[in-house]
C-alpha cells in the first residue's frame, strides 16, 4: 500500500507541474486547486464495528483505515445543475487493534477458512510482551458519489455534499503480531489467510466539504464475516469515518 500511495502522489506532482508548465498561468492562490477534470482522493479515519460480539472491543486510535481513490465527475441535469456523478477506483486499507492482547486465529473446527477470537498467549505461550498486534485488511474498491456542488458555475471551488456508495473486494487479510516471549526471544509474525471474511464488502457514503478538503463516512450493509465462520456468532458491521484531502 505504501509503494501505491508514494506512485499516485509522484503521478499527481508530474501532472501538475506539466499542467501549469503548459498554460503558463498564474500560481495557484493559497487554497485554490488546479483545474483538473478529476479528483485524486486520500481518506484518513477510524474504524468502529457496530453490532459486535461484547468481547470483541478493539481500541479507537489504534483501528485505522486508509483509502485512496480516483474519481472523475460527469455532469448530470445539466452543465450548471450543481449536480454531478463521481464514479472512481481505488484502495482501501483497514487496521484493527483488538483490546488486550486478543487477535484473530484460524479455527480448524469450523474449517480452513474460518477464525476464533483469542488471546494471544494461548498460541505462543505465557509470559509474552507484546509491542505490535494488528489485523490489517486490504480491498480494490469501487466508490460512486452523486455529489451536489453550491457553486454551480465553478464545481472547483465552494461547499458540497455528497451521498453515495462503495464496493470491495479483499484481496488480503493478515495478522502481524511482534512480541517478547518469556525466554526473551523477540519474534516477529505476520500471518495471512481469509479468517472467514466477506470476500466483497458494500456500504454507503456521506461527505462534506471543499473541492480540496472534506470529512467523510462509511456505513457498511453487509456483515464483516461470513455466517458461522467468524468468532462467536459474529454479525459484526463496519462504521468508519474521517477527513480527506483532494490532491488535485
Amino acid at each position: 500500500m505504501k509503494k501505491i500511495f508514494t506512485f499516485l502522489l509522484a503521478f499527481s506532482l508530474v501532472q501538475l507541474a506539466f499542467a501549469q508548465e503548459e498554460t503558463k498561468s498564474p500560481k495557484t492562490p493559497i487554497g485554490g486547486r488546479p483545474n483538473i477534470p478529476s479528483d485524486l482522493k486520500i481518506e484518513f479515519g477510524f474504524n468502529v464495528l457496530n453490532n459486535r460480539p461484547e468481547d470483541m472491543g478493539t481500541n479507537f486510535f489504534g483501528s485505522r483505515s486508509l483509502n485512496v481513490y480516483y474519481q472523475h465527475p460527469i455532469n448530470i441535469f445539466g452543465s450548471t445543475s450543481g449536480f454531478t456523478l463521481d464514479p472512481g477506483v481505488g484502495f482501501g486499507t483497514d487496521k484493527w487493534s483488538f483490546q488486550e492482547t486478543m487477535n484473530l486465529f484460524n479455527d480448524a473446527e469450523k474449517g480452513t477458512d474460518a477464525s476464533d477470537f483469542i488471546d494471544l498467549s494461548e498460541v505462543y505461550g505465557d509470559g509474552l510482551s507484546v509491542n505490535y498486534n494488528k489485523f490489517s485488511l486490504n480491498y480494490i474498491e469501487v466508490p460512486i458519489d452523486l455529489v451536489y456542488h453550491v457553486n454551480k458555475t465553478n464545481y472547483t471551488k465552494g461547499f458540497r455534499v455528497s451521498i453515495g456508495g462503495k464496493v470491495g473486494l479483499l484481496y488480503d487479510a493478515h495478522t502481524k503480531i511482534k512480541f517478547t516471549d518469556s525466554d526473551g526471544l523477540e519474534r516477529k509474525i505476520k500471518e495471512s489467510q481469509n479468517y472467514g471474511l466477506e470476500k466483497v464488502r458494500y456500504g454507503l457514503t456521506l461527505k462534506a466539504g471543499t473541492p480540496g478538503f472534506y470529512v467523510w463516512s462509511y456505513f457498511g450493509l453487509n456483515n464483516v464475516f461470513q455466517a458461522n465462520m467468524g468468532p462467536v456468532e459474529n454479525q459484526a458491521k463496519q462504521i468508519s469515518f474521517g477527513v480527506a484531502v483532494n490532491l488535485f
